[in-house]
């Protein structure tokens, strides 16, 4: 037990110091022009299979790898196995709206997650993803200056983003029913930069803004039948504390002067809305798996509003099938899981009386590692499309390759010897 401790410490401190190093290295992890918008792009991706199944997984039940869809999965880790998960994705986004298009390429950290089992139908998690990416350029802002009839222009970038990470408690009451608690930890800094410049005269200011909160969020799972489960999922709403870190400086014919040094104060919260969720899953003839998940998320009671538009109700759509063709087979080629899944979304924000919304689809296959565990190597593709090109619009299509490697490792087990 005492060895149990000390990894999961290590482990947590890991994940701790990798959210860390991965905000302070933010730049690039998204050229989304929609992360201009209250924290940024919500991150879509799971973890393991959920990516190439269309992101489901509130009803999907696993014995055999992390799912932090469900907290209530979590009751389902096997005795003496320790699950580790850890992803990375690149992205590929083309931008395009009246006139103009423009490419570009992005490399993300997924997530970083492990369950273990505490007792007799009682399991737990620690993960930890990315909850939002900020990550856009404004160049050539024009703007007046006061009094004359002359324009100046002004570039503007941001970066940063959200962690969340996330402690998972899943238990079986009885052999069909299963609850879950997820406590999240969300946390992360926004920085905006924006310089310009007037003749021989330059301005340059940095806006950081750092958030942080806890959020609550429950589960459960029940199983119908042998072979049939229904999930569902309920995240509180909450808010987000935030601070305001700004620097300037002015150079006026090649003298610098601050005219603000690190100066802190409030920062205007953040509320995050009441989600529900709701999932189904079924595996017919022992090798196909059909998942499929609906989600509402309450945006609009959170009565929060952007300069160009305002928050509206959420609705998520999603459908996954996994196909293996004998998982017990001591041949590599009849355990590998070929997988699909299609992800409509019709956005929270609207700009004007235009959603943004958007879908993805997606595919991926898991290749096992070994016949003795069930370590797999799962690789995903997604291709998603989300605005479209009318007035200020921009359409976004990307393409998305996500990597996990999905590792059990067995613990406490005695050694035969013939």
């Amino acid at each position: 037990m005492m060895k149990l401790k000390i990894k999961i410490l290590l482990l947590t401190t890991g994940l701790v110091s990798l959210s860390t190093f991965i905000q302070a290295q933010s730049e690039g992890l998204t050229s989304s022009p929609y992360s201009l918008y209250g924290l940024g792009v919500i991150n879509q991706t799971s973890i393991g299979k959920s990516n190439g199944l269309g992101y489901t997984g509130i009803g999907l039940k696993t014995e055999t790898e992390i799912n932090n869809l469900n907290p209530a999965n979590f009751a389902l880790v096997p005795q003496n196995s320790f699950f580790y998960d850890i992803g990375v994705t690149s992205e590929y986004n083309n931008y395009s709206n009246v006139g103009t298009s423009e490419g570009r390429t992005s490399l993300n950290f997924s997530n970083f997650a492990f369950a273990f089992r505490i007792t007799e139908g009682l399991g737990a998690g620690i993960t930890m993803v990315p909850y939002s990416d900020v990550g856009y350029t404004l160049v050539g802002l024009q703007s007046n200056i006061e009094g004359t009839t002359e324009f100046f222009e002004s570039n503007v970038a941001g970066i940063g983003g959200l962690s969340d990470l996330r402690l998972n408690l899943g238990y079986e009451i009885v052999d069909n029913l299963r609850l879950g608690l997820a406590a999240s930890f969300l946390f992360g800094s926004i920085e905006e930069n924006e310089d310009f410049q007037i003749s021989s005269s330059s301005f340059e200011s940095t806006e950081t803004t750092n958030y942080n909160g806890i959020r609550m969020g429950f589960g459960l799972q029940y199983d119908l039948l042998e072979n049939v489960t229904i999930g569902s999922t309920l995240q509180f709403p909450t808010v987000l504390n935030g601070t305001l870190e700004r620097y300037a400086m002015k150079n006026l014919d090649g003298s610098e002067i601050v005219v603000e040094d690190n100066t802190t104060s409030d920062a205007s919260s953040f509320t995050m809305p009441l989600e529900v969720g709701v999932g189904l899953s079924g595996t017919l003839y022992k090798s196909l798996t059909l998942s499929a998940d609906y989600k509402k998320n309450y945006w609009s009671a959170t009565e929060q509003s952007e300069n160009l538009g305002h928050y509206v109700d959420q609705d998520i759509y999603a459908f996954g099938a996994e196909y293996i063709k004998n998982k017990d087979s001591y041949k590599l080629s009849q355990r590998i899981r070929y997988r699909a899944g299609f992800n409509y979304d019709t956005g929270y924000l609207a700009i004007g009386n235009t959603r943004v919304k958007g879908f993805n689809l997606t595919t991926g296959i898991g290749i096992p590692l070994s016949k003795g565990t069930n370590s797999l190597l799962n690789l995903s593709y997604s291709y998603g499309s989300k605005g479209q090109i009318q007035n200020i619009l921009v359409k976004e299509d990307y393409h998305l390759l996500t990597l996990n490697l999905s590792l059990e490792d067995l613990w406490f087990r005695k050694r035969k010897i013939n």
